[in-house]
């Protein structure tokens, strides 16, 4: 169950804003950014990869409606981020946005029963949060990444305060400097972490196929997943996305993140991922510090035998 509820301190009310990947792999994609402004909840859907009908299930078991939905954010229109059953059941009341790349693709296929909101940088979403975004390499079209800096929010340090903030990047190519530079800093990394060389290398898979995961326009591989959080240097948390089922190994995963000084989350094509707290303390918009739940365990995706093929 969703636990962000509202949260007060003295005669302020803080905002505050938890992340859920409700399922992530080949099979569908789709993740929850929840927010929490002045006793609204409003939440943004990050790729639309599983039917309508199972997000919309989905989203009740975790105590949210589909009306409290304003945003739907397409990082890329490739199946498992994109399922064919929001051409008809895209909901009137919430924004589709799609970056300019991927317009015309989408216009091609009619893959939207009303036109998207295109955006090329940066824009605002309903509940208030801004977004910089980033195309990086993946197949022919790209991908885009986001920052997401959230509303009435801020948490303290050294240098002051600064906007609480959660980074998303999956299915990338390869990592650039750009993409370091733009999430630099977040509270919370979500990024894939897409599959182990060695397992990917005796798979089996034909030459074409590894050749688009490996090249450089495909995926990334566990390694270089851990060189980018290591430059990024989240402050709080890391959502390891999109593990392969034939080539990777949660309990490999996990084992290369021993010792690191965040706390971490595997995500599953089978089951969502619990809720993670973005911002160890919000600010009320009366400048009052919200106090902050435990940091949670470690927790991991079952091991690779246990999950559906």
């Amino acid at each position: 169950m969703f636990d962000g509820a509202l949260t007060t301190e003295g005669a302020g009310i803080a905002t505050t804003a938890e992340f859920c990947v409700l399922a992530s792999g080949s099979s569908g994609n789709c993740s929850v950014l929840a927010v929490t402004v002045n006793g609204v909840r409003r939440i943004c859907l990050i790729d639309l990869g599983l039917s309508p009908r199972r997000t919309r299930r989905l989203l009740h078991e975790r105590g949210l409606d589909f009306h409290q939905v304003d945003d739907c954010l397409i990082t890329h229109l490739d199946h498992d981020h994109f399922h064919q059953g929001w051409v008809s059941g895209t909901p009137h009341h919430a924004a589709m946005r799609l970056h300019t790349r991927h317009e015309a693709r989408a216009g091609r296929f009619g893959l939207f029963g009303r036109p998207p909101r295109v955006f090329e940088q940066s824009f605002q979403l309903g509940c208030g949060a801004t977004v910089q975004a980033m195309v990086a390499a993946h197949d022919e079209a790209g991908v885009v990444a986001f920052r997401i800096d959230l509303p009435g929010s801020a948490v303290g340090g050294a240098g002051g305060t600064r906007p609480a903030s959660l980074g998303f990047a999956t299915d990338l190519g390869h990592v650039t400097d750009g993409l370091i530079e733009l999430m630099r800093g977040v509270d919370v990394l979500a990024i894939e972490s897409n599959y182990c060389p060695t397992m990917q290398a005796e798979s089996g898979r034909p030459w074409f196929l590894r050749q688009r995961i490996m090249g450089g326009s495909g995926h990334l591989s566990n390694h270089e997943c851990l060189e980018a959080i290591h430059r990024i240097e989240p402050r709080e948390h890391v959502v390891l996305l999109h593990l392969s089922r034939e080539c990777n190994c949660p309990d490999l995963v996990a084992s290369l993140h021993e010792g690191c000084d965040y706390t971490l989350t595997i995500t599953s094509q089978a089951r969502p991922s619990r809720w993670v707290r973005i911002g160890r303390a919000t600010v009320s918009n009366r400048g009052t510090v919200a106090p902050t739940p435990p940091t949670l365990p470690t927790h991991a995706s079952p091991p690779l035998a246990t999950m559906p093929p």
